[in-house]
């Protein structure tokens, strides 16, 4: 065994002596390997990062809750033909899935307005900019528990029916607004409206570069009846009365919908129902097509960097071809040879490998700190390069060995 593994130290090291007297050269030999390492290091770290994100939200927000609206929820490209003639939802619908589907526990209104341009809001000589302006009901703050109010209250019932100049205000507003004053009481100007501020939201931070606390919420009666609206824009959102019960929950929804919009039985939905893991897996799924894509690339930058390294390591055999003659003279088998120039090869690699992991790594951290995007370092996508990088070595390293094995020792000593 000690023997084994001093011949093992002996190799390596003969190994680590030829690297090191051809810098520039094995630098080059494995720059395909160290730029698809990187590649492979860098998208995995942002994808990884991505999804922590979106899983975050997800779990804050609560995986059971259901959402119905008109359009899809995820698109590439435009809306589609068939899209566009869908019928709007109603408040009429949300009136009926409470009566109707036993299995929906809560269920609240999420209306935009109609805006080309945010409207302007005011308090005194302060103003806030490019505030997202939204209506909802008083069931808003029980189904999305992540927008509970930080100081005072949400809406009440009789101040949806009365279409009451009420409002809420996200936390990036009130420090716009009242950067040293209490904003409860107050009241503000949205557009040419006036509203009272009854409540201030907690803090969220931001999202993929966008804030999520700069948002003003008002009844959506008040919202229907002062500012132009855009019922294709309304959302029903729900919660099963049993979170064990959502697909049950999601078919009672639907078969009522389908009724009420008189979809025939042998087409699908007029509209979008989902959940939030809906989109989660559908996120995942887009994700893991840029992995495949990720992979071929760098699958591009191996196999090229995999062809150099075999050229490289049959020059060091021609090169070496006196050294190999007088290691076999004094007793050095071929499967020494072997050992010799494969683990050669897979040092060369794997210090290529090394790296492309530090370089993608270095790229995901800049990226992370530099744009929206988040980025996570995980330790299975450095095993993953390493190995990879290292098997490249070693399968393309195997034909310049067993070359430099099979030579014969009397000719080799004879090589000028």
């Amino acid at each position: 065994m000690k023997a084994r593994t001093g011949l093992f130290q002996e190799i390596f090291g003969m190994a680590l002596e030829s690297i090191r007297a051809h810098k520039m050269r094995s630098f080059l030999t494995t720059l395909g390997i160290v730029i698809g390492v990187m590649t492979v290091i860098a998208m995995v770290s942002v994808i990884q990062g991505l999804n922590q994100t979106i899983a975050g939200e997800i779990e804050k927000v609560g995986s059971s809750l259901i959402m119905v609206q008109k359009f899809e929820p995820v698109r590439m490209g435009n809306i589609s033909e068939e899209e566009r003639q869908r019928k709007d939802l109603s408040l009429d619908d949300a009136e009926a899935i409470l009566r109707e589907c036993p299995l929906v526990g809560g269920l609240t209104i999420w209306l935009n307005p109609n805006f080309l341009a945010l409207p302007e809001v005011k308090y005194q000589n302060m103003k806030s900019d490019n505030a997202i302006l939204f209506g909802t009901d008083e069931n808003f703050f029980k189904v999305y528990a992540i927008y509970l109010p930080k100081e005072g209250r949400g809406f009440t019932g009789a101040e949806i029916r009365h279409k009451a100049r009420v409002c809420l205000l996200g936390s990036e507003v009130a420090e716009a607004l009242f950067p040293h004053t209490n904003p409860l009481g107050k009241e503000i100007r949205i557009g040419g409206e006036s509203f009272t501020v009854i409540g201030v939201l907690g803090k969220r931070g931001q999202m993929f570069g966008q804030s999520q606390d700069n948002i003003l919420v008002i009844p959506y009666t008040s919202l229907m009846k002062y500012f132009p609206y855009d019922m294709s824009s309304l959302q029903l959102t729900m919660t099963p009365r049993d979170p064990t019960k959502v697909e049950e929950t999601i078919e009672q929804v639907t078969n009522l919908l389908r009724v009420r919009r008189k979809v025939p039985p042998d087409k699908p939905n007029d509209f979008s129902i989902y959940t939030q893991e809906t989109l989660l897996t559908l996120y995942n799924q887009i994700t893991g097509a840029a992995f495949i894509v990720m992979i071929v690339i760098s699958s591009i930058g191996l196999l090229v960097g995999g062809i150099g390294v075999m050229n490289i390591m049959l020059v060091a055999v021609k090169e070496r071809t006196r050294e190999i003659g007088i290691r076999k003279a004094i007793g050095a088998r071929a499967g020494d040879i072997i050992k010799q120039f494969l683990l050669e090869s897979v040092v060369l690699t794997g210090l290529g490998g090394l790296i492309g992991i530090l370089a993608g790594f270095g790229i995901a951290l800049i990226i992370g700190a530099t744009t929206p995007l988040p980025a996570a370092v995980t330790w299975w996508s450095v095993f993953l390069g390493l190995s990879v990088s290292m098997a490249v070595g070693l399968f393309f390293g195997i034909f310049p060995a067993q070359k430099a094995a099979r030579m014969d020792p009397i000719v080799c000593l004879r090589y000028e």
